[in-house]
């Protein structure tokens, strides 16, 4: 930090002699810093806050070149820091077929057709997001559900929540999946009415056997992708995002090449912090790569691993079986003592380390690993976060401030699984359920996302589904659980500073603070007034401020 900005913290506004290079005036700025809460102008310089405070001091720091923006009385916020997304995932999600809200089989039909009929024949159809519970009433289909609307081109599309895909019959026969074929360990296999036939349906590590066949995107559309998504995440306000990838090793390559490419010739308008495989750990190590390595804009240094499936496609691992097939209690995706290894390995190398874990048995059986790694490999500042968090046992709950493990959550998955989730595990485990509340009473630090493209990448929306928990079925007015609702300051909080201190970079975002980097969006609301809790979903971003640069405006 240059000299200047820490002055900027021990002196006045008007006392500062630099001229900023931007004002922004004329605002409501909750600015999530304790110290200064409220206030109503930033000052920027060099892309970091040279100075927050009213109108009067901020405009004392403006000079003859200085770019003066009014804010018109609008709500400021952080810029929205989203902790869990797939950027290539979602970027190529934005130009493939869309599954998620057909109302019933002839509409996925009609809608993969279309596609089918637009795309040249040499590609695969993939993408889709799913939801069966909307779509098949529950049931989960098979490939007879595409064939008889493309037979001929190998299609594999995948549950929104990524742990399920259906291929349809074209797509098996190019695998060699068939009666014979074994499940794999963490996943299954789904078999028609005679025990042998696969039905098309693939849980988890058994999505392996069609998807290694998928030809891996080229660099123009990994560059269009990850363009794409940056438009999409500047209009809604989202200036960093944590990605957990989920691609193969050469894509991965290639989007990390590309992402410092766009960064270097200035056309990065979000910060993208990558997480490698934990399995692949040692090729970071061995490069000597350590925690948050790189620059503001492209960051690596991150593992993600999984200790088990989801909910939806009944594989998140639980102590109790699920309501509707009492033999089955879920999978782990890696076993917990290979887990382990993995996380003491490269927890000892300064890398920081998140796992998905969704079940109630995942979570606690990862929450003894986190706490057995810290002892073994002594006191550092590390950052071990588990991604989800939507399944626990109320015991568990102090756990997280205890081993000081982050609760990175994903708030609008409460609102869309919360149509279906009782008839999954009962009431009573859903109680205990995506805790927002119980877990910061616990003293928990919640850092908020979406996971996109499983969820819409809308940190209002997922604001708006932490506080009120209105499920989409419109069925719970009152909230689903609503004893589980945080306030709206908690909220952002979570998808600001929360996300931040989870990845290690709250001295560098999270709160619009002298000194940090100059991220913060402008509402069309006011979200902190009572009277517009029930707009929030409503509510828009209506500029976008990224290192002081206006990179988005809503006409």
């Amino acid at each position: 930090m240059s000299s200047l900005l820490v002055l900027s913290l021990l002196a006045p506004a008007a006392e500062l002699s630099v001229a900023a290079d931007a004002v922004f005036v004329n605002g409501k700025v909750w600015t999530g810093d304790v110290r200064k809460p409220e206030a109503q102008a930033i000052a920027v310089w060099r892309g970091r806050v040279l100075a927050v405070g009213t109108d009067a001091e901020v405009k004392a720091l403006a000079g003859p070149t200085t770019n003066v923006v009014d804010l018109g009385g609008r709500r400021v916020v952080p810029g929205f820091y989203d902790s869990h997304v797939h950027v290539l995932g979602g970027g190529l999600s934005l130009a493939r077929v869309d599954l998620k809200d057909a109302k019933d089989e002839a509409e996925f039909g009609r809608r993969l057709a279309a596609f089918d009929k637009d795309l040249s024949r040499d590609r695969w159809i993939v993408g889709g997001n799913w939801d069966h519970d909307r779509t098949f009433g529950g049931k989960p289909p098979t490939a007879a559900a595409i064939d008889k609307y493309v037979k001929d081109r190998p299609v594999f599309v995948r549950r929104y929540d990524g742990h399920m895909a259906l291929a349809n019959t074209a797509a098996l026969k190019l695998a060699g999946v068939t009666a014979d074929t074994k499940d794999v360990p963490g996943g299954v296999i789904d078999r028609l009415a005679d025990g042998k036939t696969p039905s098309g349906l693939l849980r988890d590590n058994a999505m392996s056997l069609v998807e290694r066949l998928v030809p891996e995107p080229g660099d123009e559309e990994v560059a269009e992708a990850v363009r794409a998504a940056q438009r999409h995440a500047a209009g809604r306000g989202v200036t960093s995002v944590q990605d957990m990838d989920g691609s193969s090793p050469a894509t991965r390559r290639r989007l990390f090449r590309i992402l410092q490419r766009e960064a270097r010739e200035g056309r990065l308008t979000c910060r993208v912090d990558l997480r490698w495989p934990i399995g692949l750990h040692k090729e970071l190590a061995a490069l000597g790569v350590a925690a948050d390595f790189g620059t503001d804009f492209v960051r690596v240094g991150g593992l993600k691993g999984f200790m088990d499936g989801s909910l939806g496609s009944s594989t998140a691992k639980m102590f109790d079986p699920y309501q509707a097939d009492p033999k089955n209690t879920g999978v782990f995706v890696t076993e917990p003592t290979d887990m382990r290894a993995l996380v003491r390995s490269a927890d000892a190398a300064g890398l920081d380390v998140c796992v998905h874990a969704i079940g109630d048995q995942a979570n606690a059986a990862l929450l003894d690993i986190f706490e057995a790694v810290a002892k073994e490999n002594g006191p550092r500042d590390r950052r071990f976060r588990v991604e989800h968090v939507q399944h626990l046992r109320p015991q568990d709950y102090p756990r997280f401030k205890q081993h000081g493990v982050y609760a990175s959550m994903q708030p609008y998955h409460v609102v869309d699984d919360g149509r279906w989730a009782e008839g999954r595990i009962g009431a009573k485990r859903c109680e205990s359920s995506y805790a927002f509340r119980s877990l910061l009473d616990a003293g928990a630090v919640l850092a908020f996302g979406s996971d996109w493209p499983v969820a819409p990448l809308d940190p209002l929306a997922g604001i708006d589904a932490a506080v009120n928990r209105r499920t989409l079925d419109g069925k719970h007015p009152d909230g689903w659980f609503p004893a589980q609702r945080i306030t709206v300051a908690e909220a952002v909080a979570a998808y600001t500073l929360g996300s931040a201190a989870a990845a290690g970079q709250d001295k560098d975002r999270g709160s619009v603070a002298a000194g940090k980097l100059a991220d913060f969006v402008a509402l069309s609301r006011d979200v902190f007034d009572p009277k517009e809790r029930d707009a929030i979903a409503d509510t828009k971003v209506t500029l976008t401020v990224v290192g002081g640069r206006v990179v988005f405006e809503r006409k």
